[in-house]
């Protein structure tokens, strides 16, 4: 099967039980175009009747085709549609740029990779999850197996749609879980393209299911159901305290992938010159619109202005512009409400105090774009410095010695991810020691790895993705005691 780029389709329906069909409501939302404002589709609003029928559909599958098969078929299920995703990773790629307004050469390069490096890596999985042989006492045969933890409700933000959704999906299927996906209303429609190849692959229906709407009535009809066993979430801080919250109502399992607030920091024995042109990378990739993204660059006073004048340099340099030219380095942003959001940090930063260096304005009339924005002069307890802008703005912060820089890099309510440049072994060892961080980057920002944990806690939320760490969120032990005695 070869997928249409359907840039012009009128209407998208929601896929529950293996069949596309309309809202129960009749509603559809639209899906704009970032780059130019312009509607790419109208996308059926799933409520909270489309939801039941939803978990209904995947409680059927999870008893049903699904919970009979053998866990290698499930991984050959999955090897099949990694195959349908490269073979239509052009179609992915356009239409992932044209709803998120992601350059193409970043989808290409970075989120179809992943996507399929992390399927192809959890189907590998689905044959090898394995219980113990525990010899508790001679007069008993004592072990233990995993089972499908049940019905996932997996909420994806519009960042990386992608990408994201393949890291809650791909171990869920894997372990033999069935999935009700909800993408975020901004970016629906590359979730939609994978249903339908999903199908074509083989995974019987009821399986998976793509109910895009909004949050305040899709997302919280999932997180309340109670035949929901597990929530999956990446997005908001504020977001994901309401769904630890709901759910409550059956102690549904959660794990939260939420926001950040990275340090970078540079001491003055760094390569400076990769330091910063990673840190470049850190803030302005996706527009900046990256949990993990690297805001507050902590600079050592020796270096600091070094630092300011090369990071405003290559804030200069960056290709600002149509994101379906292969040229471009740095798209819009995704919304009106997200280039109102970043504008209004840099007003707020400017108020403040911290020096604007370099850009700071919306670029054109047409199209949520925002220039890269670095600021000097930043002080720890200004807004810029402590608040998730979720932009291309990078806040240059002054340190003085080593337990300057840690402090600075732990005075957040985030742990997510940081940054250590120097050529000093013994402290880089140090800093990853002190470090509150769930990953820490050093000489280097920014690479993942599905084999490796991600994930932080405070308002970077709570539990683990990638990795085998993955397993355990989608399956539950269960103890077997047979008495062997007389």
């Amino acid at each position: 099967m070869e997928l249409a780029l359907k840039t012009t389709v009128a209407r998208e329906d929601l896929l529950i039980g293996g069949r596309w069909r309309p809202a129960r409501s009749g509603r559809y939302f639209e899906t704009v175009d970032p780059s130019t404002e312009q509607v790419i589709a109208h996308i059926a609003e799933a409520g909270a009747a489309d939801i039941d029928a939803a978990v209904a559909a995947a409680r059927a599958a999870l008893h049903g085709e699904w919970g009979q098969i053998r866990a290698a078929e499930r991984g050959r299920i999955l090897l099949r549609l990694a195959d349908l995703i490269r073979a239509n990773q052009e179609a992915l790629v356009a239409l992932e740029s044209l709803d998120s307004g992601k350059p193409v050469s970043t989808i290409r390069r970075q989120d179809l990779p992943a996507v399929l490096d992390t399927l192809t890596y959890y189907a590998g999985f689905a044959d090898k999850i394995n219980g113990q042989l525990i010899p508790a006492r001679p007069d008993a045969l004592t072990y233990t197996v995993r089972e499908p933890v049940g019905v996932v409700g997996a909420i994806i933000p519009w960042n990386f749609p992608l990408m994201i959704g393949m890291w809650k999906l791909a171990p869920a299927l894997a372990c033999g879980c069935t999935v009700v996906l909800k993408p975020a209303e901004l970016t629906p429609l590359t979730a939609l393209r994978i249903g339908e190849l999903a199908l074509e692959a083989g995974i019987p229906a009821g399986v998976l299911n793509v109910v895009p709407g909004f949050g305040k009535t899709a997302g919280a009809a999932l997180v309340d159901h109670p035949d929901v066993d597990k929530i999956t979430f990446t997005g908001s801080p504020a977001v994901g305290r309401q769904i630890l919250r709901a759910a409550a109502g059956n102690l549904k399992r959660v794990t939260l992938e939420l926001g950040g607030k990275s340090a970078n920091v540079i001491f003055s024995d760094a390569d400076v010159e990769a330091a910063v042109k990673a840190a470049a990378s850190g803030i302005f990739f996706n527009s900046g619109q990256v949990c993990s993204a690297g805001s507050r660059v902590l600079a050592h006073a020796d270096v600091y202005d070094e630092v300011v004048e090369r990071l405003a340099s290559r804030a200069k340099s960056v290709r600002l512009g149509d994101p379906r030219d292969a040229g471009t380095s740095m798209g819009p942003l995704v919304s009106q409400v997200q280039m109102k959001r970043v504008l209004d940090y840099i007003e707020i930063g400017k108020r403040e105090g911290a020096r604007l260096v370099t850009g700071g304005t919306r670029v054109g009339h047409t199209g949520y774009f925002v220039s890269p924005t670095v600021f000097a002069d930043v002080e720890h307890e200004m807004r810029i410095s402590q608040e998730e802008i979720f932009g291309p703005v990078a806040s240059v912060i002054r340190f003085t010695d080593e337990e300057d820089a840690i402090r600075l890099a732990n005075g957040t309510n985030y742990s997510l991810a940081a940054g250590v440049w120097s050529a000093d072994i013994a402290r880089v060892h140090r800093m990853v020691k002190r470090v509150k961080a769930g990953t820490v980057w050093v000489n280097t920002f920014g690479p993942t790895d599905v084999r490796l944990p991600w994930g932080g806690n405070r308002d970077s939320g709570f539990g683990r993705e990638h990795g085998d760490v993955a397993i355990e969120n989608f399956t539950e032990p269960k103890a077997v005691w047979i008495n062997t005695g007389r």
